[in-house]
């Protein structure tokens, strides 16, 4: 009996030895974010762990987003940001988070370039100090960007979609009365805008769909903004005036009741294209319209303006 009191106290005193002992936290304290000012002097797997550390650091846990590290590890190599710029900023996006997400807006340091990303396919909208034109300076993504499909420009304002990575700068040609071309679709049948000069006036001067360009109707301008609906898709020249093409000479031509109708064409502008669709029946080269001799033929409803380039 003496024997297992023994052991009894033994244990007694050695879970209160243990009690008595400062308590030791099993979950060690979370590493906190540390780097160089000049991260460039980092690998880059280094950099990436040290953003992402302390992204999550300011954001409680949450994981940075994959465009929003992509952007700072090209401005840490590019642009030199230090890792207190990059602390900054990471701030400052968490701080408005609740407004739609975080936007890169114009690099920091340079007012002429705007990187703009759809991440995993989103669209994305971005502002631009300038009110002009834009032009991709630099496709990053593996998507190809192409104007008018995934990506438009409209006064102070890019937008990006299906993939599409890349650096925007202000476009040419807005001065001086305009004459510059701009390619504006509408997409799914669905409502596009696309930027031209301010106060300028546009004319259509090649119809690239199938349903009707009309003016007013299907196409038309609002101050600064050209737009386009119902699957109109075409190009405009920006300041410039009702009539045909660069000549000036045009020619309309129309299949009543479905019926074949040749209209004449002066050979000496060369070859005619559709400027303007006026039917609701598509007009579709070598379908329902064609060039003959000195002549165009539009058939089976076909009604358009034709010009010389």
């Amino acid at each position: 009996m003496s024997r297992l009191l023994c052991i009894v106290l033994t244990t007694a005193a050695l879970a209160a030895g243990l009690a008595a002992m400062p308590a030791t936290s099993h979950a060690q304290p979370a590493t906190r974010a540390y780097a160089p000012e000049n991260l460039r002097t980092l690998s880059r797997d280094d950099q990436v762990r040290v953003i992402s550390l302390e992204y999550s650091e300011q954001s409680r846990g949450r994981r940075i987003p994959d465009d929003q590290l992509r952007f700072y590890l090209d401005q840490v190599n590019r642009s030199n940001w230090t890792f207190s710029r990059i602390k900054q900023d990471i701030a400052t996006s968490l701080a408005g988070s609740s407004g739609g997400g975080w936007n890169p807006g114009p690099p920091h340091g340079g007012g002429n370039v705007v990187r703009c990303e759809s991440d995993r396919n989103r669209p994305q909208s971005c502002s631009t100090p300038w009110q002009g034109p834009s032009r991709l300076l630099r496709q990053l993504s593996d998507t190809r960007c192409v104007e008018g499909q995934n990506w438009t420009a409209m006064p102070g304002r890019i937008n990006v979609t299906g993939g599409c990575r890349a650096e925007f700068g202000p476009g040419q040609g807005w001065g001086g009365g305009g004459g510059r071309e701009i390619r504006c679709e509408s997409l799914n049948n669905r409502l596009r805008e696309c930027a031209i000069p301010g106060a300028a006036s546009a004319r259509l001067v090649r119809q690239l769909s199938s349903a009707p360009c009309i003016e007013g109707n299907t196409w038309g301008t609002r101050g600064n903004v050209l737009w386009v609906n119902h699957g109109c898709r075409g190009i405009f020249m920006a300041g410039g005036h009702a009539g045909g093409g660069a000549s000036g000479y045009s020619v309309s031509c129309a299949s009543e009741n479905n019926r074949q109708n040749t209209c004449a064409w002066n050979n000496s502008y060369g070859r005619p294209f559709l400027q303007q669709q006026q039917s609701s029946a598509p007009c579709r080269e070598g379908s329902t319209w064609g060039h003959r001799g000195n002549t165009i033929w539009v058939s089976n409803g076909c009604r358009g303006l034709f010009s010389a380039r």
